[in-house]
């Protein structure tokens, strides 16, 4: 069947109520979106009490200032009636090769230092080389089979957990992370259900990663450790910190996304550099990976 004929009618008033979710999700009232669109509060109420249907332009402004994501807006197109517009086609699709592309120049540029790919669940796409060499020096990657997920690989207590100094307030941080950095600040039944799992692995150490107390709890001794490197006072960030037998490494994350993206898998899509946060784990970087500084 071509798409010409496919049948897009909408059944009930499904448009109605997510265009209320959006605006209840941004905290927007009908006047707030008829003044920043030109379209009349009377017509917006119309087109949600289901009294009118909008035009495919009228959607998509609606949805723009909502800030609904490319994914959702299909979604809210096919419940008026109309196709959808933004391309769902593969991250690694013919149509996305520029991105791929550009995306691979990024990582490599970035060696020595990791850096990866990922979709909007933190399942990793593209990686450089120093990516899976610096998880080797601490575990075997080989037995992790993909797709690799970034958080299960941090939370595992047979993935990279064990090796994280502060444990509790990464995986705080982590938590945070996903609920503010979601497509659309929205969180969907599969970034529920990535939370769920996640909050299972800490439940073997009695660690809620939404729980603040448990961080104070054991903040002790181990913040002498930190203001051994200086690096706790001083930086603008909050580091992430590996140990390697008694050596400890110090990083912080930089995350690059798709700038005006057309497609949902551009939008999508985010780089996560890592970078060293002191001179010394700078070195004992290098070492570890077996290079000689120039």
């Amino acid at each position: 069947m071509s798409s010409a004929n496919t049948d897009f009618r909408p059944t009930g008033n499904r448009l109605g109520n997510l265009l209320r979710q959006w605006r209840t999700v941004r905290g927007r009232n009908q006047l707030d979106i008829s003044s920043e669109t030109g379209i009349s509060q009377r017509h917006i109420s119309f087109i949600e009490s289901g009294r009118s249907t909008p035009s495919r332009h009228t959607l998509l402004e609606i949805a723009r200032v909502l800030d609904v994501p490319l994914r959702e807006r299909n979604a809210l197109l096919l419940s008026a009636g109309f196709a959808p517009v933004y391309s769902e086609a593969a991250w690694n699709s013919a149509q996305m090769q520029s991105v791929t592309k550009a995306l691979e120049r990024i990582l490599r540029q970035h060696d020595p230092f990791p850096a990866l790919v990922m979709d909007r669940y933190w399942n990793v796409l593209m990686t450089n080389d120093s990516a899976p060499r610096f998880f080797n020096c601490f575990i075997d990657m080989s037995q992790r089979k993909g797709p690799r997920n970034m958080l299960h690989l941090m939370f595992d207590p047979d993935g990279l957990r064990p090796f994280v100094d502060r444990w509790d307030e990464v995986a705080t941080s982590l938590i945070q992370r996903v609920r503010t950095e979601v497509t659309g600040r929205v969180i969907d039944e599969e970034t529920r259900e990535l939370l769920e799992a996640l909050l299972t692995y800490s439940e073997g150490i009695g660690l809620d990663p939404g729980d603040h107390r448990a961080r104070q709890d054991r903040r002790g001794s181990r913040d002498e450790d930190h203001r051994a490197t200086g690096t706790t006072s001083i930086l603008p960030i909050i580091p992430i910190s590996f140990r390697k037998s008694q050596t400890l490494l110090n990083y912080f994350s930089l995350v690059t996304t798709v700038g005006a993206p057309r497609t949902v898998a551009a939008q999508e899509l985010r780089i996560e550099s890592m970078f060293p946060a002191d001179e010394e784990t700078e070195k004992e970087h290098l070492r570890l990976l077996g290079i000689v500084p120039a």
